[in-house]
């Protein structure tokens, strides 16, 4: 992007003083897509790919509701990332589909993006802009006209608590404020259905909550989340409906208390992936150089 257009991006409204933070409908008012529950936002069916002689994906099947809070969990290596990264058409499956709200993302790929917001892997972002710029362009590249971003980019600045970073530039950003600044640019639309993978990696604690309770902000006004993590324990307790993915497979999904069948989710997910392994052969550890 050429100098002059970041120089001349108009900044963000200045920050909303300290106050009560807006509802879920206030934050995100095009979410609703039904009543929650009631219809299927999401459904992927027979999706499958492979990367030379390794098969990554093997015959996904997955059918997410309105209104879910959806964990996708699985060792490195599993596959989740390379699901998540077709769902959202950031990559091309050898076979199978994937339908966002009625459009499938391979043959109405515009409409279908439209209704997502996405976080995705390894992030990149134009980190030559600042906090605010970024937010603005994120904005006005989805349709949004100027008022309406200013006004969401304040509203998301204040409930992330990035008011006083908006003028600084993202490259300057810790790993947490990268993180919150990527999701706010991901929910500026008010998408229908947001995707995010791994979205509390090298988050500290008191912004993991942040983030946790303005997801659960966006479920409660109708939106669904549909997210990767290698926290059992993160998963287990924000998340309402799980999926076990092991060697390119879901071996197990449905809602919370189905998939741990009496067990937490970390005991369930290593009965699925075959259980501990016995650490044999380190005995040398048992004694000291010194």
């Amino acid at each position: 992007m050429p100098e002059a257009a970041v120089v001349e991006a108009k900044p963000a409204r200045p920050a909303k003083p300290r106050g009560k933070q807006k509802s879920g409908k206030e934050l995100f008012p095009d979410v609703a897509a039904g009543k929650k529950g009631s219809t299927t936002v999401l459904s992927v069916r027979g999706l499958t790919k492979s990367f030379d002689d390794k098969l990554a994906v093997d015959r996904i099947d997955l059918e997410v509701k309105v209104g879910a809070f959806y964990g996708i969990v699985g060792p490195n290596g599993a596959g989740k990332t390379t699901t998540l990264s077709m769902i959202t058409g950031l990559l091309r499956p050898d076979s199978g589909t994937v339908v966002v709200n009625g459009s499938d993302v391979w043959t109405d790929t515009v409409q279908a993006k439209r209704m997502m917001g996405v976080l995705p892997d390894r992030l990149r972002l134009f980190d030559r802009l600042t906090g605010g710029q970024l937010l603005y362009y994120a904005g006005v590249l989805r349709g949004l006209d100027n008022a309406v971003v200013r006004e969401r980019t304040a509203d998301l600045a204040h409930a992330f608590g990035l008011e006083e970073s908006l003028g600084r530039l993202v490259s300057d950003y810790s790993a947490g404020m990268t993180k919150k600044i990527a999701l706010a640019a991901a929910m500026i639309h008010s998408p229908r259905l947001l995707v995010l993978d791994e979205p509390f990696e090298s988050v500290d604690p008191v912004s993991a909550a942040t983030v946790t309770q303005i997801l659960k902000k966006y479920v409660s006004a109708g939106g669904t989340v549909v997210l990767s993590s290698h926290s059992m324990d993160l998963v287990q307790r924000i998340c309402d409906h799980v999926a076990v993915v092991v060697r390119g497979e879901i071996l197990a999904d449905g809602t919370m208390a189905e998939v741990r069948n009496g067990q937490t989710l970390e005991e369930r997910f290593v009965e699925l992936a075959g259980g501990r392994t016995t650490v044999e052969g380190l005995e040398w550890l048992h004694s000291f150089s010194d």
